[in-house]
C-alpha cells in the first residue's frame, strides 16, 4: 500500500471545541442524520409495510422476503453511489457532493410517501419502489464518504477517531428518528396505518432536507483537500487509482466494515421482523429499537474515544470478538417472541456489539487512503461492506431459517463466520490511528 497523505498537520491543535470544528462536526452529524432518517425509515418500513401494501399477493413469506428484496436494491446501489460521488468529491472537493447527495436523497424519500399501491396501480407501484430505493441508494452512498471526510480532514490527528464518530453517529440518530416516525404512526387504528400512515413520515423528509441544507452550506472545504488543489498535483481517475494502488485497503475495509452492518441487519431489521411475528407488540418492538439505538450512539462515541487512545485495531478486534460470544444469546431472545427478549437482543447485538464496531470504522477505513484518492477509496470499500452486509443479510437470514426449518443453528454460523474475517481482516491491517504523526 502507498504512504498515505497525512489527513492533518501537526501543529494542528488538539481540541475540537471551536466554532469551526463545532460548526463541521454538527453538519457532519445532523446531515448524515438526515439521509440515514430517510434510508433507514426504508428499512423499517420493508419489515412492517411493504409487504402488505406492495406484494400481499405473494403471501406472507415471500411477500416478506421480496419486500427485503427491494431493501437490498438501496445497498447494492450504495457502492455505485460511493464511486460517483467519490470520483467528484476527490476532483472537486467533499462540500460540493454533499449538497448534491442530499437533494437526491430527499426526492427519493418524499416521492417513496406518495407512491401508489399495487391495488392501486398494478406491477408499477414495486417497479417504482425499486427505482426509488435505487436512488436512495445511490444518494447515501456518496453521503458516508464526505461527512466523514469533512470531520477527519478538519480535525487534529489525536481526535480523529472521536471527530469522525459525529457523520457515523448520524446513522443511529436517523434509525431513531425514523423508527419513532413510523412508530407514531403505526398506533393508528385498524387499517389507516397501512392506508395512509406509513405515508407521512416519508413525506416529513421534505421539511429535513431544507434544514440538512442549510447547515450544509455553511461549513468550509477540508484543509486536506484544499492543500491537494494548492500544489497542482496532476488529475487522475480516482477508482482507477484506488484499484492500481490500494486495492488490499479497500477489501480489508471492506471485510472490517461489514461486520457492524450484519449486527445492525440482524437485529433492526431481521430482528424486528422475527419478534413481532412471534408475538411481540409491534409499537413495542419500534420502542425498544429506538431506545436501542440511543444506546448505540452513547457506545459509538465512547469507542471512538477509546480508539484514538489505544488504538482503532484493539477496539474493533475486541467488539468482534465480543459480538462471536453474544451470537447465540441474542438469536435465542431475538425470537423467543416477547418483547424483554427482543429488548435485550437488541441492547446487547445493536447496542454494545455494534456500537463498538461503529465508533472507530469511519476513521479506520479513511486512515488507510491518500488524500487524493481517499474519498473514492474509503467510500468503495465502506458502502461494498453496506451492500454485503446490510443489504443481504435479511434475505440470506431469512433463506438460512428456512433451509433450517426455523432453526437458528445456521444464523449463528453465518454471523460468527463474518465476524471473525472481521476481526481477521483488522488484525492484517496496519494501525493508522497515529499515521499523521509519522
Amino acid at each position: 500500500m502507498t504512504s498515505t497523505t497525512p489527513l492533518t498537520t501537526d501543529h494542528q491543535p488538539v481540541s475540537l471545541n471551536t466554532r469551526d470544528m463545532r460548526r463541521i462536526l454538527g453538519s457532519s452529524f445532523i446531515g448524515s442524520a438526515i439521509e440515514y432518517y430517510d434510508f433507514m425509515l426504508y428499512a423499517t418500513a420493508a419489515s412492517l409495510v411493504f409487504d402488505k401494501v406492495f406484494f400481499a399477493d405473494l403471501g406472507p413469506g415471500f411477500a416478506l422476503f421480496a419486500s427485503f428484496a427491494t431493501l437490498a436494491v438501496g445497498y447494492l446501489a450504495r457502492p455505485l453511489g460511493g464511486v460517483v460521488f467519490g470520483h467528484f468529491g476527490d476532483l472537486l472537493g467533499r462540500k460540493k457532493m454533499l449538497v448534491v447527495s442530499m437533494l437526491i436523497m430527499g426526492f427519493g424519500t418524499v416521492a417513496i410517501g406518495l407512491l401508489p399501491t399495487t391495488a392501486q396501480a398494478g406491477i408499477a407501484g414495486p417497479v417504482a419502489l425499486v427505482l426509488l430505493r435505487l436512488i436512495q441508494g445511490v444518494a447515501v452512498g456518496g453521503e458516508w464518504g464526505g461527512a466523514a471526510l469533512m470531520a477527519i480532514e478538519h480535525a487534529p490527528a489525536e481526535r480523529r477517531g472521536f471527530a469522525a464518530a459525529f457523520a457515523n453517529a448520524g446513522g443511529p440518530a436517523g434509525a431513531i428518528l425514523g423508527t419513532l416516525a413510523l412508530s407514531l404512526f403505526a398506533a393508528l387504528s385498524g387499517e389507516d396505518f397501512l392506508v395512509w400512515g406509513w405515508r407521512i413520515p416519508f413525506l416529513l423528509s421534505a421539511l429535513l432536507i431544507i434544514v440538512g441544507l442549510v447547515i450544509r452550506l455553511k461549513v468550509s472545504e477540508t484543509p486536506a483537500f484544499q492543500r491537494l488543489q494548492s500544489a497542482g498535483e496532476q488529475r487522475r481517475v480516482p477508482l482507477l487509482d484506488v484499484l492500481r494502488n490500494n486495492s488490499r485497503a479497500v477489501l480489508l475495509g471492506l471485510t472490517a466494515a461489514t461486520a457492524f452492518y450484519v449486527c445492525q441487519a440482524m437485529t433492526t431489521v431481521w430482528g424486528v421482523s422475527v419478534a413481532v411475528e412471534n408475538g411481540a407488540d409491534k409499537n413495542g418492538v419500534l420502542n425498544v429499537k429506538a431506545g436501542a439505538a440511543v444506546l448505540t450512539l452513547i457506545i459509538c462515541f465512547y469507542s471512538a474515544r477509546l480508539s484514538d487512545r489505544i488504538g482503532r485495531n484493539r477496539v474493533l478486534i475486541g467488539a468482534s470478538l465480543l459480538g462471536i460470544v453474544l451470537t447465540y444469546p441474542i438469536l435465542i431472545l431475538i425470537t423467543n417472541g416477547t418483547l424483554w427478549g427482543f429488548g435485550l437482543a437488541i441492547v446487547l447485538g445493536n447496542g454494545l456489539v455494534q456500537g463498538f464496531l461503529y465508533g472507530p470504522i469511519a476513521a479506520y477505513v479513511a486512515e488507510q487512503f491518500p488524500t487524493r484518492n481517499r474519498y473514492t477509496g474509503a467510500s468503495l470499500a465502506y458502502q461494498g461492506a453496506s451492500m454485503l452486509g446490510a443489504g443481504f443479510t435479511p434475505l440470506i437470514v431469512t433463506g438460512l431459517s428456512l433451509a433450517g426449518g426455523g432453526s437458528i443453528w445456521l444464523i449463528g454460523v453465518f454471523w460468527i463466520a463474518v465476524l471473525g474475517a472481521a476481526a481477521a481482516a483488522v488484525r492484517a491491517t496496519p494501525e493508522g490511528t497515529r499515521r499523521a504523526a509519522q
